[in-house]
């Protein structure tokens, strides 16, 4: 069953980024399915990171930003809490779901005491998980909507989301992490 896009109704301004993000992965791929996306995202981050030295996990391209290992713990926690929240939505809770800021996690996630592998491999995990919701979720759950951030969302457009904030951190691992 296919995903379409959502449309502008069905998430918060923020999120066209990661729409967007996720159209431009689609188009690259010659596709239209944002599952089989979903599942080639997380065959990329093992051959991306082959071969990095762990020195590099410390690595910042620029003063003010994550390390790799920070932003890579970064892309994990984001993808826990959209998850999540698809998970809320698909179920039909209206519950609204609170935002959370990035900027904050991040120091304390501990990165910089992890290593690559290990951060790699929580991430793997989760998104193991988050294909498994989403592979399960059929065409009424995925038009239900909830609130999250204070803005109402839909689960198609937190499934899309989920692919466009990957896909956003994969080019950037390739461009300045590792470029």
């Amino acid at each position: 069953m296919p995903i379409h896009r959502p449309d502008p109704t069905e998430h918060a301004p923020y999120a066209i980024t990661y729409i967007n993000a996720t159209a431009d992965a689609l188009a690259a791929r010659g596709s239209d399915d944002v599952l089989a996306l979903l599942e080639a995202q997380a065959l990329e981050w093992p051959s991306l990171l082959a071969g990095v030295a762990e020195s590099r996990a410390a690595y910042a391209y620029a003063p003010g930003k994550w390390t790799l290992a920070e932003q890579l713990v970064h892309v994990t926690d984001t993808e826990r809490v959209f998850s999540y929240r698809l998970l809320r939505v698909a179920r039909g809770d209206r519950t609204p779901l609170p935002g959370f800021e990035q900027d904050d996690w991040v120091p304390e996630s501990r990165a910089a005491r992890r290593a690559l592998t290990d951060i790699l491999s929580e991430l793997l995990a989760v998104r193991t998980a988050t294909l498994a919701l989403a592979h399960s979720l059929d065409a009424e759950a995925l038009t239900q909507r909830g609130i999250a951030s204070g803005q109402e969302v839909s689960a198609r457009a937190l499934v899309w989301m989920i692919a466009g904030h990957m896909a956003h951190h994969l080019m950037l691992t390739r461009e300045k992490y590792l470029g």
